[in-house]
């Protein structure tokens, strides 16, 4: 085990999904602590109250650390080589831009990545200027079952992926970007060409709803790679179907089952490997990140798959606003702004 002068120091910033030890989506915490190469060193959250909690928790773990509801103030003082940037999306371009600057050489950053394409450019142009490498936390890429579905895909099974379709989509940007990365990595992680899209009418919703804030809506994306991505609303959970010029392939239900086949024959089912924890993908990406940081190479979820997760979302607004015409990708329309959820730090 490293010791504690080797390892990469690490400040997390937005605390209040990480107030216990359990194994756990959006608990990066637990995530960082069953790394060993990392140590946590510093904790930002305008909650005192969350970041005392948080402090509390983890004390056994790391110790005394200090709390800050000053993000730029622990950056300085504390000198982190990674930070875990899981505040409100709102802050994400200014805290992501402030680390990089700092010398901070890894982020880990939460979905949804932005709040604009403008905050996008922003984010890949200080992580690439800086070289700081970059996690960003759409887990599924970590996960054993989503990465054995797309090896058999990348392996041939169904031959050239020519439509990739996506069901279940709650809305366009918050978790929309979750629904284009997989369909994007089932599909051999093309670049999108164009998107056309309709965003749904929520006028009718109360002023309250959170619909109001990130609608659903659907859409399709030209990839370059000639194949076409569907993504809809409608389903069981997150779903995929997949044809190929050989065959086709079935994910159902967030991967818990999935099928292939080949032209004329009958759907094998694929025995997908059982989770050896409960949620695999926190220890996964920190690693991942970890080895990034040391190495100077990419994460399985990096810039790439951020910007392009995140731009078909931002481009069906833009196509809706054009009455369904192709927004050419990148998208034109960098400055339109999608809040989507309160988070929790705000």
């Amino acid at each position: 085990m490293p010791s504690s002068a080797n390892k990469l120091r690490v400040a997390i910033a937005g605390c209040h999904r990480m107030l216990d030890t359990l194994n756990r989506g959006h608990n990066w915490a637990n995530g960082f602590a069953r790394v060993p190469e990392t140590t946590v060193v510093a904790v930002f959250d305008k909650g005192r109250e969350t970041r005392d909690e948080f402090r509390g928790v983890w004390r056994n773990t790391w110790g005394e650390m200090p709390g800050y509801d000053d993000y730029d103030a622990m950056l300085a003082e504390t000198r982190p080589d990674i930070v875990c940037v899981t505040t409100s999306q709102t802050m994400h371009a200014d805290q992501i831009e402030s680390a990089a600057s700092a010398g901070v050489r890894g982020i880990a950053c939460e979905k949804p990545f932005a709040t604009s394409l403008e905050e996008s450019d922003r984010i890949i142009a200080a992580c690439e200027s800086n070289g700081v490498a970059m996690a960003y936390l759409l887990d599924r890429r970590w996960m054993a079952r989503q990465r054995k579905v797309c090896g058999i895909i990348a392996e041939g099974a169904i031959g050239e992926v020519e439509d990739v379709s996506g069901f279940g989509l709650p809305n366009l940007i918050n978790h929309g970007c979750h629904w284009y990365d997989m369909a994007l990595a089932l599909a051999g992680d093309p670049e999108p060409v164009w998107t056309s899209g309709h965003v749904a009418d929520v006028s009718g919703d109360p002023p309250d709803s959170r619909r109001r804030l990130d609608p659903p809506g659907r859409s399709t994306t030209q990839l370059d790679s000639g194949a076409f991505m569907h993504i809809m609303p409608g389903g069981s959970g997150l779903s995929f179907q997949v044809t190929g010029s050989e065959g086709g392939l079935l994910a159902l239900d967030d991967f818990r089952s999935a099928y292939y086949w080949r032209n004329g024959e009958r759907p094998t089912p694929i025995d997908l490997p059982a989770d050896e924890e409960e949620w695999p993908a926190g220890r996964a990406a920190v690693e991942d990140l970890v080895s990034a940081v040391k190495s100077g190479g990419q994460t399985a979820c990096g810039l790439d798959e951020a910007r392009r997760a995140t731009e078909i979302g931002f481009a069906v607004h833009e196509s809706h606003n054009a009455n369904g015409a192709r927004a050419q990708l990148p998208a034109a329309e960098r400055g339109l702004r999608v809040r989507s959820f309160p988070w929790g730090n705000e």
